[in-house]
């Protein structure tokens, strides 16, 4: 299905919020603006949240951890409703590969999936019901009995970015609700929709009310989510700059947050490695989202002898890339998200010059698309390491090739870098991919590509982040472990007393 001659945001409610189980209306008149990013032109208006309107977000889900069934239901009962959540959230799967578009820019081809991603985050965890150790029995070291009890945070404040809303709902929500917390949902004031589209999911799978609660709110009203001290954890994904701030808040309080931050991954090409394949899948990777993507393999780290050989290789394969409107079935690559979006990556290329990094292809816009946030896909060779093009988060097409003097300093130069959330290392020779994995500091490590599995763990080393999302790792942030030491075992325990 392609785009319709006039959009239309398949969206109701769009001048509430979901709070308590009902839409309410909001504090104020505010609303915030939301612009095809193809086309330049204004594709739909939502509310934008007040201090009262968090404060009455947090209210409800506070209420309903602290007075309401859900954290006192079994963990059974509670897969039943994220798996009747899961069936709702398929349902919104045409509606969100219409607006994730018309926000981000992502392809159509893309967004198709998206809804059916989260939906199986939430299957995932509710199969995680019945078999993860939501208690351990243990023989105390004084006699008696003892138990591990792993019960919920409590409240969380989930506030995802505007390149993936979809898919971290699901990496958050999911393991949230099933550990038995409440959430405030804090959606992007660049993409809000997925938010609303979810909190129609949500009202269909008939939650308790107050257990999600979704608001838009730009970045100072959202920053009072995070300092209300009724709010017991903070689930963040967006930049490091936002994650510093975020951490320094909740360190202030003690509060509890798990932070998927930035990333400049590097992705390490051994001399045995095959350099046309390389760079066919490092440029089909960097089509994804137009390079907007923290995980991005955006560092290209080869030797010397075979630097040039690489460079070409890229430069080939991306610059037949075809841009173009995010429902074109001939797009490979949509639009940047926002003006001030390309505005930033245009400023990067320029640095990337004057820095006297080699521009092999790309570096303006497209000559055949004159409205619509387009980028070229652009390729820098020579780069130094220890230049701004090579070190900060660019967020675009923008790929940076740099050479070593041996495999060895290929892998320096690959951990040369405040960050650590992703990589790969690119040889024929799958005993030295491990034994490079286990050299490079970063939360994933892709064998000849840019690979992801959430149903393992995803997260960053260094200042990509703390702690980790999806799979068991991605729950256990959403729990506090109790000790419970009682004189002997109850009922359920009686058979096991003697279990160390």
């Amino acid at each position: 299905m392609s785009i319709a001659s006039e959009a239309s945001a398949p969206i109701r409610n769009a001048d509430r919020f979901f709070i308590g189980g009902q839409w309410v209306a909001p504090s104020s008149d505010a609303t915030i603006k939301i612009i095809d990013p193809g086309t330049e032109e204004l594709y739909f208006t939502v509310a934008e949240a007040q201090a009262a309107d968090i404060a009455r977000a947090v209210g409800a889900a506070r209420e309903a951890f602290d007075n309401g069934p859900w954290p006192r239901l079994t963990h059974e009962r509670r897969a039943e409703y994220l798996r009747a959540l899961a069936a709702e959230v398929r349902k919104t799967g045409e509606h969100v590969a219409q607006v994730w578009p018309r926000e981000a820019g992502v392809i159509y081809p893309m967004a198709k999936f998206a809804a059916s991603g989260a939906a199986a985050s939430f299957d995932y965890y509710a199969d995680l019901a019945a078999t993860f150790a939501w208690e351990e029995p243990s023989r105390p070291a004084r006699g008696g009995f003892g138990l591990l009890v792993r019960e919920p945070v409590g409240v969380v404040g989930a506030i995802i970015p505007w390149n993936a809303p979809m898919p971290q709902i699901g990496m958050k929500l999911a393991p949230a609700l099933i550990a038995g917390c409440t959430v405030i949902l804090k959606t992007s004031p660049e993409a809000p929709g997925e938010g609303y589209l979810f909190a129609e999911a949500a009202e269909a799978a008939g939650l308790p009310p107050g257990v999600i609660n979704v608001v838009t709110a730009d970045r100072e009203v959202s920053e009072l989510l995070v300092r209300d001290p009724r709010v017991d954890k903070i689930s963040f994904t967006g930049s490091t700059a936002a994650g510093r701030k975020i951490a320094s808040i909740c360190g202030e309080r003690i509060a509890r947050c798990t932070l998927e931050l930035g990333g400049k991954s590097a992705a390490v090409i051994l001399d045995d490695a095959d350099f046309e394949s390389a760079a066919t899948a490092l440029a089909r990777a960097e089509c994804i989202l137009a390079g907007q993507v923290c995980a991005s393999l955006t560092r290209i780290v080869v030797t010397r002898q075979h630097h040039d050989q690489m460079v070409e290789a890229l430069a080939a394969s991306f610059s037949q890339v075809k841009v173009g409107n995010q429902f074109d079935p001939a797009s490979q690559m949509g639009p940047l998200a926002a003006r001030r979006q390309r505005d930033r990556v245009e400023g990067y290329i320029a640095k990337g010059i004057e820095s006297g990094a080699k521009l092999v292809t790309g570096g303006g816009r497209p000559r055949d698309l004159d409205r619509g946030w387009y980028v070229e896909p652009t390729v820098f060779g020579n780069v130094d390491n220890s230049s701004v093009i090579a070190q900060e988060e660019i967020f675009g097409p923008v790929l940076s090739v740099i050479p070593a003097a041996d495999e060895a300093d290929a892998v320096r130069i690959a951990n040369d870098t405040i960050y650590g959330l992703n990589s790969a290392v690119f040889t024929a020779d799958v005993e030295r991919a491990r034994q490079i994995a286990g050299q490079i500091r970063a939360g994933t490590v892709g064998h000849n590509g840019f690979k992801s599995d959430s149903n393992i763990g995803f997260g960053g080393f260094k200042q990509s982040g703390i702690g980790r999302e999806g799979g068991r790792e991605g729950l256990l942030p959403f729990l506090e472990s109790k000790t419970v030491l009682l004189d002997g075992p109850p009922a359920r325990y009686a058979d096991t007393q003697s279990q160390g």
